[in-house]
């Protein structure tokens, strides 16, 4: 197949549909159907199609699988802080650049005292997972195992951890210009106010898209698609799953 080079195969050329990957393509944290995948190589045809996930590109090759620079014509990692267009890696921002080494080791302190007294039933390991453009906190811990991560999201509803822990740094830093952001099922994303999902779209503006299309889950206040949900040159479409996103596909295309 000869590499894409611009749009103009599309049926609808100005028209781009971007998606959340965890609970939109994917189940959270689980590979992509192959229903899925046989969907958006049929939706490509039609228009220009991407993904926006906080993840770093190493997770989002896990769950969407190994040729997803192939497979997509935006790649945006990290919010688009990491971002690559027809495979190409596109200028990268970083959250260490931006707070200082001081600064973030204030942070990372706080966070691993305030965990150390979080009385929850289980904790594994990774608690901070250091990104290019963002930090991600987990009071469980990423390496907890699928039914664990299951247990937390549960124990987490009900006792808001997550949201007392966000208040408690937003407390503590006042003045570090951050942005706290639950997502997925067991941790939430630390980033510099505006490095939020809008700021992929910083990466497409040039292409003057007439319908830019989002697809997430969590699109309520607080929730780390909200922003690019509620943004103005957005279309959004709030889903509760991968069949959803399909269901919805299908009236639209």
């Amino acid at each position: 197949m000869s590499p894409v080079t611009n749009f103009s195969d599309r049926v609808h050329p100005d028209t781009i549909c971007l998606f959340d990957v965890d609970g939109t393509l994917t189940p959270a944290r689980l590979v992509i159907s192959k229903e899925m995948e046989e969907t958006l190589v049929e939706l490509r045809k039609k228009c220009v199609i991407g993904f926006v996930g906080g993840s770093d590109l190493s997770k989002q090759v896990e769950q969407l699988g190994p040729n997803v620079l192939k497979n997509f014509d935006y790649c945006f990692s990290e919010n688009g802080l990491t971002a690559y267009k027809f495979g190409e890696q596109l200028a990268s921002q970083s959250f260490i650049g931006y707070l200082g080494e001081e600064r973030y080791k204030k942070l990372a302190n706080f966070v691993l005292r305030y965990i150390a007294d979080m009385d929850i039933p289980v904790k594994r390991g990774t608690f901070i997972e250091f990104r290019n453009g963002m930090i991600n906190i987990s009071p469980i811990g990423r390496n907890c195992s699928h039914p664990e991560r299951n247990d937390f999201e549960k124990f987490d509803l009900e006792h808001k951890l997550r949201e007392k822990f966000v208040t408690a740094l937003q407390n503590e830093f006042p003045d570090y210009g951050l942005t706290y952001s639950i997502g997925g099922q067991i941790s939430f994303d630390v980033f510099p106010t505006g490095w939020d999902k809008t700021y992929c779209l910083r990466h497409i503006e040039q292409e003057n898209f007439k319908t830019i299309h989002f697809f997430g889950d969590k699109t309520f206040k607080g929730g780390n698609d909200y922003e690019i949900y509620t943004h103005p040159l957005i279309t959004g479409h709030a889903v509760t799953s991968p069949l959803d996103t399909q269901k919805i596909l299908e009236e639209l295309f």
